[in-house]
């Protein structure tokens, strides 16, 4: 029992030491990258449409890249995800709101609780998807007459964008590697012993 309580202890001591361990050239390059990513669309917007209209900067942005410049090694973090997860959800969203367009009580939820579903469906679950979906049944203005336009920009298109600064500065120095290829490589170890069963 006493060993249990020590090894515990430890354990506890350990995740508590890593979890407020401050790695500031970690911070410097999640900084880094998610402001280039942020600031480039934000820029785009800037250019192309007046200040009252928020086009291309949508809030799920924002929490992408929580993700992708501050938790790279995630699952939810991976390019399928971030790329497949805003671009069903957005899907769904303008869906819902084309079936549902004045019954917010309605098209809210569905639209989220849809999105989850259907990223779960393809493996793509990424947070800020369930945002995405919401945005295209409850935002005022432009978006709305955007229709299934709005997939394609700004939501594919505010993706690539932030994914290539993602795949520029989470691979600058050694210590960051991005996407994380251990889920990949875990994939092509059960396909050799699969095969090598088979073989059997």
């Amino acid at each position: 029992m006493k060993k249990t309580i020590k090894r515990t202890f430890r354990v506890s001591k350990y995740v508590i030491y890593k979890e407020t361990l401050v790695d500031y050239k970690e911070h410097f390059w999640s900084f880094l990258g998610a402001f280039v990513g942020i600031g480039i669309i934000a820029f785009i917007q800037s250019h192309s449409v007046s200040a009252t209209e928020n086009i291309f900067l949508i809030g799920s942005f924002g929490a992408s890249s929580v993700l992708i410049y501050g938790a790279i090694q995630s699952p939810l973090a991976q390019p399928r995800n971030l790329i497949g997860g805003h671009v069903i959800s957005a899907i769904v969203g303008v869906t819902v709101y084309k079936i549902v367009p004045d019954i917010i009580w309605l098209s809210a939820p569905l639209a989220v609780a849809l999105s989850i579903v259907m990223m779960q469906y393809t493996k793509t679950l990424h947070p800020p998807g369930g945002a995405t979906a919401l945005i295209a049944v409850s935002s005022a203005g432009k978006i709305p007459e955007l229709g299934y336009w709005y997939v394609l920009s700004p939501v594919l298109s505010g993706c690539i964008i932030l994914l290539l600064t993602a795949l520029l500065f989470n691979n600058l120095t050694a210590n960051r590697s991005y996407p994380n290829h251990s889920r990949f490589k875990r994939l092509l170890r059960k396909k050799h012993e699969h095969t090598h069963k088979m073989k059997k």
